[in-house]
């Protein structure tokens, strides 16, 4: 009974089925120039012969980005293509935006913004609740080594398409990110928690269900990645409230988090094939080291103390008024642009050392194909993304702050958020 329900939910056909109902249509085009429009169904019964012979291929696609909103040239099948058209542009916009919640770009967005404008405490909880289920989960990719769906699926999106599929990281991140800041704020602020689990339901459904949408997993990808994060979080909420207490105050701290996420790095499970799932475990570790080594300083130095009388929690939520909303857009500009200007130096300056160190040349190694063969690619990439996205979270909960402090538009509550 288990085998079938597996391979039912492992079946792209089912992927194919939950394009149709949000509105993707698949054509048939014969060689004799004649198109029909089918969907999963009538589709399943035309391929039904040839599926036999036709064997599932796993997708073979380069890393870039790209994203088609129109058709896409399909897999030949024995004799026609398939073309897929986009009949509902509603749910596809919305889909697009909700994989974006899952995606670098997002997370160099709200981590930075939940540290200057939110709340510390809860930002240094959730960042390390979401390192070790991205780990866990990008280790177990290149361990399961399932293919991402293959034909007849077409996908929508080609980002990330040459990883492995199984688990979905980005149903793991949709429940690790919104439920661990639910959790993390209930006893935290006066807020009505059933807005809070409606929120996090709803934010978890839409990553999950644009990940099928888009043709990039299928539903056994999603279905493990969501247990797989339910069951990390059982442990990890209340060991990761416990454990920032002592990583924050403990003198060897940083001899901690630095070998930690070092040693983590260098034995990331290996893969059969050349994939960008280690330079992600590389950012994603980084940046929670420099995040927690940030918050050690701020610490070391006195600035951090704990909050007393009536600032102790559960707090109630103010509102900004004006001129605190203006500082709220202050501090954010100048912030990101601060990130910005940051990734730009260390990437550059970091690159150029260790390829120096190396003794390569880095135009010719940045040019060079991507491959497990490539050992001095590899460990330049870990090592300038290591150096890289450190620097950046060390600079948002340390450096930035600072000169906020200076120009006097910093949170009043950022140094008591213990």
């Amino acid at each position: 009974m288990w085998e079938n329900m597996i391979e039912y939910l492992k079946d792209p056909w089912l992927v194919v089925k939950v394009q149709n109902f949000f509105g993707v249509v698949y054509k048939r085009i014969q060689h004799t120039d004649e198109t029909s429009v089918v969907h999963s169904d009538r589709l399943e019964q035309y391929e039904e012969l040839d599926i036999k012979q036709h064997k599932r291929i796993p997708s073979d696609i380069s890393g870039s980005s790209q994203t088609s909103c129109d058709t896409e040239t399909s897999v030949e099948s024995n004799s026609d293509e398939l073309e897929l058209m986009i009949g509902n542009r509603f749910w596809y916009y919305l889909f697009v935006l909700g994989t974006a919640l899952g995606d670098e770009i997002f997370y160099a967005t709200f981590i930075p913004f939940w540290f200057w404008n939110v709340d510390g405490a809860v930002g240094r909880r959730v960042v390390l609740v979401w390192t070790v289920v991205m780990y866990i989960g990008q280790g177990f990719k290149d361990i399961i080594r399932w293919p991402r769906p293959g034909y007849p699926v077409k996908k929508l999106q080609e980002k990330w398409a040459i990883e492995y599929g199984m688990p979905s990281t980005h149903a793991m991140v949709g429940v690790s990110i919104p439920f661990s800041v639910l959790l993390y704020t209930i006893d935290r602020y006066q807020y009505p928690v059933y807005w809070g689990v409606i929120i996090a339901v709803s934010w978890c459904s839409l990553i999950c269900v644009s990940r099928v949408y888009l043709g990039m997993h299928s539903v056994l990808d999603i279905a493990a990645g969501l247990l797989l994060s339910i069951l990390l979080m059982v442990v990890l909420i209340p060991i990761v409230d416990r454990l920032d207490w002592v990583l924050l105050t403990e003198h060897y701290s940083p001899l901690l988090i630095l070998a930690v996420s070092i040693l983590v790095i260098v034995y990331h499970p290996q893969s059969d094939k050349w994939t960008p799932t280690r330079g992600d475990t590389t950012m994603i570790v980084s940046v929670c080291a420099g995040i927690l080594l940030g918050s050690w300083i701020n610490f070391q130095l006195g600035n951090m103390t704990p909050p007393e009388g009536d600032l102790a929690p559960p707090y109630r939520i103010i509102w900004p008024s004006i001129e605190m909303f203006g500082c709220l857009l202050l501090r954010t500009t100048l912030g990101f642009c601060g990130v910005l200007a940051t990734r730009a130096f260390a990437k550059s300056f970091s690159y150029a050392v260790i390829c120096a160190l190396l003794g390569k040349d880095k135009n010719e190694l940045r040019n060079s194909e991507n491959s497990l063969d490539n050992k001095n690619k590899i460990f330049v990439e870990c090592c300038y993304k290591y150096f890289t996205y450190g620097l950046i979270g060390l600079n948002t909960t340390y450096v930035f702050p600072n000169v906020f402090d200076l120009l006097q538009i910093n949170r009043p509550t950022y140094y008591t958020e213990i």
